[in-house]
């Protein structure tokens, strides 16, 4: 997942030449960390960890990053951004940062670019498995699944707002377009 998120953000931000993690230490998932670590190789990013616990720090951290030209976001995937979305919303528009976030909602609100699970699955597999305990079965027999189907939304009128020219390859790969 981390290596399709910066090869988006790379595809859609071309001059970027640094990106910030962004992330709360106490609540994400720092599983994807190596997996970012390893994917930066691959899309010739630098890679800066914007750890913030609150607001306040989350503003410092960002604020901090884009001093420095040609930089982008990335946003881990846990409900510290989702609490802090539109402070980050704004700060990405402030400073004129490319971001690829981690929910659908971002997108919708004004954000860049997301790509994740689709939510809309995950709610219709998690209704099948909450129907099949309620009929008896025990939650330990219940296969662990993986993920199947992903979204990419991209909103073309941020993109703009950012003087981003988008290559048509990547928004024919969108699976929504806010316009």
């Amino acid at each position: 997942m981390a290596g399709k998120w910066l090869q988006l953000l790379k595809q859609a931000a071309p001059a970027i030449r640094r990106v910030a993690a962004v992330f709360n230490p106490r609540t994400a998932p720092m599983i994807l960390m190596p997996s970012v670590q390893a994917a930066i190789p691959a899309v010739q990013l630098q890679l800066v960890p914007a750890p913030a616990h609150n607001a306040a720090e989350l503003e410092q951290a960002i604020s901090r990053f884009a001093e420095q030209p040609d930089g982008g976001l990335l946003i881990f995937p846990d409900a510290f951004p989702l609490v802090h979305r539109q402070l980050i919303l704004n700060l990405a528009a402030a400073h004129r940062l490319p971001a690829m976030y981690p929910f659908p909602s971002f997108v919708t609100d004004g954000g860049l670019m997301s790509y994740g699970v689709s939510i809309t699955q995950l709610v219709g597999r998690s209704a099948d498995y909450v129907d099949r305990v309620l009929r008896g079965t025990r939650p330990a027999d219940l296969p662990v699944q993986q993920p199947n189907e992903f979204q990419f939304l991209l909103n073309l009128k941020t993109a703009n707002a950012l003087g981003l020219n988008l290559p048509p390859t990547l928004v024919a790969q969108a699976d929504q377009i806010v316009e």
